[in-house]
């Protein structure tokens, strides 16, 4: 753990679970976390208590851990892949899935958030403390309420774990994305545009969480597209959904093919339609423990400025 990290952002981040500042001027006009469209019941968080069986769709709680507000996902079935004429290969063949009920984050780990976990003791600070265009980023209050990058698979895990949540699956993360029907986008079919997501380049870098709301998926969700990409558990394989389990899929059971891929989702703020589509797959490297340097990439796994994560919990 980096030690004097601690000394040197003390006095900044004080109060790290305060929201403050703007980001770019082509920013849009944050909204409130939680209170983002839809409205909907906010429960306590019982670590460990049953998910009642009448528990609505998208009903909210908050985490005690992190503070995170997280949606609820109820089980049912789903048609996971390519559903359009966008389709890449690796989303094919669509497939039907069925899914037990969880809780995802709303939006994306703040930097505020992450902190919490690096104050603690629990968590490596990002790589770096930047983003593509802010010299300062995770080590400033500007952009406490701004999803933490540079974090690799193994970073994102650590937090995840501390929290007492877990990092989704790759059909979980889908399934809370589209919901019940075959849309392309987690607001519909519509066309994303300047109101739904940061995407395209449009502003040049990340955005405060939630400031999108008419881009929330059909339980709430929030920043499913665009702003930045995902890690969710799952090794990657181009050909797994040939194969895929039709309960629960937890993707293959080791890396396939080159290094330790590990699936990224949602697209970020560079990339165009097609990539913020719910079933447009990426991949980058995660952790590989038995790399011969513990100081290389290829053991700690890739951590980029478009990258950063949401939790899940099945209680």
């Amino acid at each position: 753990m980096k030690k004097l990290f601690f000394v040197l952002l003390a006095l900044s981040l004080l109060l790290v679970a305060c929201g403050a500042g703007a980001g770019a001027d082509a920013e849009p006009t944050p909204v409130s976390i939680n209170t983002a469209v839809p409205t909907v019941e906010v429960v306590e968080n019982n670590a460990g208590e049953t998910v009642d069986a009448d528990t609505e769709a998208g009903t909210e709680r908050v985490s005690p851990v992190d503070g995170m507000v997280q949606a609820f996902v109820p089980a049912g079935d789903f048609r996971m892949g390519a559903l359009d004429a966008g389709s890449a290969e690796d989303e094919k063949p669509d497939h039907q899935v069925t899914m037990s009920a969880f809780w995802l984050d709303k939006h994306e780990v703040t930097n505020a958030m992450y902190m919490i976990c690096v104050q603690a003791g629990a968590c490596e600070p990002p790589v770096e403390f930047k983003s593509e265009h802010h010299d300062t980023y995770f080590n400033t209050d500007e952009y406490t309420d701004f999803p933490v990058v540079f974090v690799t698979w193994g970073y994102a895990n650590d937090y995840c774990s501390w929290a007492g949540k877990r990092l989704p699956t790759e059909a979980e993360w889908e399934r809370a994305a589209r919901g019940d029907d075959f849309r392309n986008f987690p607001w519909g079919d519509e066309r994303p545009g300047a109101t739904q997501a940061n995407f395209n380049y449009n502003i040049r870098d990340v955005t405060r969480v939630g400031s999108f709301p008419a881009g929330a998926s059909p339980y709430g969700v929030l920043d499913m597209s665009g702003n930045v990409w995902e890690w969710v558990n799952d090794y990657y394989d181009a050909n797994y959904y040939s194969s895929s389990a039709t309960a629960n899929p937890t993707g293959p059971l080791a890396a396939v093919g080159a290094g330790q891929r590990r699936v990224i989702r949602g697209g970020s703020y560079q990339d165009v339609e097609k990539d913020i589509r719910v079933a447009s797959r990426g991949f980058e490297s995660g952790p590989n423990p038995d790399a011969a340097d513990m100081e290389s990439v290829e053991y700690s796994g890739v951590a980029s400025y478009k990258i950063g994560f949401r939790c899940a919990s099945d209680n």
